[in-house]
């Protein structure tokens, strides 16, 4: 199975990564994904949050694998894809799937024959976790996100569990220089389409893409070399641990006629400080739901393993979805 051509931002089954191929905006190929979470089974695609942050908002499970384990078109920096259900036994289960290799992705990792759902379950005694409550950028983690992402790891550690506080690794720099990498990139696509295709982008993406227009060549090789310096602080961060847990989202889900929260072209990456880093460092993380606010909104849950520890995170995930509070149950027909 490819995965082709969705980006799901807040709910919203988008391509705004794609324009030539896709421009209007909308879903298409064989990975369009059910991002709601009204079906038990979905597929979304992943640049910097995508698949983990509506998981977060809507309170399903989400893995993020490991950078090129499931076969994507095209493949890119960062970009993957990966399962958004109801259960991590769901995931772990549609893995077995997605998986399968696909030569038309060229930069896919050499299939591995996996058994996904045999090796879930399990306790955590001896693990060593990194708790990152401040990453360093991006919006504060609200009261309530902060408040559910302890009690995590509270749980965790009556299970056994080493817990230790990570100090914030990211930068303002680093961030702004992911913005306009991105940025750049679009702006590229955007302007190959006709005028009446251009006129059928969602106009927050024009806005932000066009900020690029004042960018250098240097600029473009400087930003990259921020998306490097995320990376390896990434990698840095997650070195002493087993995995770092964090929130998936500093805050509950957004208006959904927004964009981003606050719709603000220029500061379009606040919400995904958490989530970026694991991307462009290529490690795999899972979205799980931790509670709820006061509104009765979903709170997620972030688990970060090691390259290729694509288990491990399902296996975490696993094992809080045991040491978890109760969940609201799901609608029925």
């Amino acid at each position: 199975m490819l995965a082709s051509g969705v980006s799901s931002l807040h709910g919203i089954t988008r391509n705004p990564w794609n324009l030539a191929r896709n421009p209007a905006g909308s879903s298409s190929g064989a990975g369009a994904g059910l991002v709601a979470g009204y079906a038990p089974l979905a597929l979304g695609t992943d640049i910097g949050g995508s698949v983990r942050l509506p998981a977060a908002y809507n309170g399903i499970f989400a893995l993020k694998p490991s950078f090129g384990r499931v076969p994507i078109y095209p493949p890119f920096l960062g970009r993957v894809t990966g399962p958004m259900t109801r259960t991590v036994m769901d995931a772990a289960l549609l893995m077995t799937a997605l998986t399968n290799p696909d030569p038309r992705d060229f930069m896919a990792l050499p299939y591995r024959e996996i058994d996904w759902p045999g090796k879930l379950g399990g306790d955590v005694k001896g693990k060593r976790l990194g708790l990152v409550l401040d990453i360093g950028v991006g919006l504060t983690p609200q009261p309530a996100v902060r408040t559910a992402i302890e009690a995590a790891a509270k749980a965790f550690e009556r299970a056994g569990a080493t817990i230790e506080p990570v100090a914030p690794f990211l930068t303002a720099d680093i961030l702004a220089g992911v913005d306009g990498f991105f940025q750049a990139r679009l702006l590229a696509e955007y302007q190959l389409l006709p005028p009446d295709r251009q006129a059928k982008v969602l106009p927050f993406i024009a806005a932000w893409c066009q900020r690029a227009e004042r960018l250098t060549a240097v600029d473009a090789a400087r930003n990259l070399a921020f998306i490097m310096q995320m990376r390896e602080k990434a990698v840095a961060a997650t070195e002493a641990y087993d995995f770092l847990i964090s929130p998936t989202s500093p805050i509950t889900a957004f208006a959904a006629e927004e964009a981003t929260p606050g719709n603000d072209p220029m500061r379009p990456f606040e919400h995904i400080a958490f989530t970026v880093p694991f991307n462009m460092s290529q490690q795999p993380a899972v979205s799980i739901c931790a509670g709820y606010d006061g509104d009765g909104l979903p709170i997620g849950l972030l688990i970060v393993g090691h390259r290729f520890d694509d288990l491990g995170v399902l296996h975490m995930a696993s094992a809080y979805e045991v040491l978890r509070p109760a969940q609201r149950g799901w609608p029925e027909p």
